[in-house]
């Protein structure tokens, strides 16, 4: 009885550390993702944009963060965005970079995102750089309460 119990043991804990590891390295497919929403109204067509994280606890992060005291201008974000972006996508397409991150992210500068997408994607650089300890783009801003 006791050497069932043993074996039985031994192989859920096989199990366990099988499925741990497949899960462990399966890093994110797409990290961020900007969406165009259109919304008719009456007086004129306008467009929404909405950023999609795959990460929920950068969403949580996020909502205790988020505070419009913390506010900047949007030139402000838009810059900061710009340089993230594109230090972002080029360790992205980087074969010997060893970026964990495979995903692109298609922000065109000339295109208004506004403030509210612009905020919550300079904060989802500050989560990857200061919570996640990935370095994205060195010297970058000095922001505390992080």
């Amino acid at each position: 009885m006791k050497r069932n119990i043993r074996e039985t043991i031994k192989v859920v804990f096989w199990a366990v550390a099988v499925l741990f590891t497949i899960f462990a390295c399966s890093g994110p497919k797409e990290a961020v993702k900007i969406e165009k929403n259109e919304v008719e109204t009456a007086a004129k067509d306008t467009v929404e944009y909405e950023l999609e994280t795959f990460d929920q606890q950068f969403e949580s992060w996020y909502k205790l963060h988020d505070s419009p005291s913390q506010y900047r201008s949007k030139e402000y974000y838009e810059g900061w965005n710009q340089r993230y972006v594109s230090a972002w996508n080029y360790n992205a397409t980087n074969p010997r970079s060893g970026w964990q991150f495979e995903t692109v992210i298609g922000y065109d500068p000339s295109v208004d995102y506004g403030l509210e997408l612009n905020h919550k994607l300079f904060y989802y650089f500050q989560y990857v750089e200061n919570v996640l300890g990935i370095p994205v783009l060195s010297g970058g801003p000095d922001v505390v309460n992080f």
